[in-house]
């Protein structure tokens, strides 16, 4: 699985910093001062977790997000 096949959320704090996270994934997030920074990050921290499941021999859990608007 690829970062791409799961969806991404995206939220600015109140302090101006910007979060961006894969609800699916525990864990999987990543806190920035800048929307830009944040994603990127959040590859980082993808690939990490998804090198930690493959060397347990685990797959990455499904994505069952649902965007609703409230």
């Amino acid at each position: 699985m690829k970062l791409e096949n799961y969806k991404t959320v995206l939220y600015r704090q109140e302090d101006g910093s910007w979060v961006a996270e894969v609800p699916a994934i525990s864990g999987c997030y990543a806190l920035m001062p800048t929307r830009e920074e944040a994603l990127a990050e959040l590859t980082l921290v993808f690939q990490m977790i998804a090198e930690e499941y493959s060397a347990k021999g685990l797959p990455l859990p499904a994505d069952t997000t649902e965007i609703v608007n409230a």
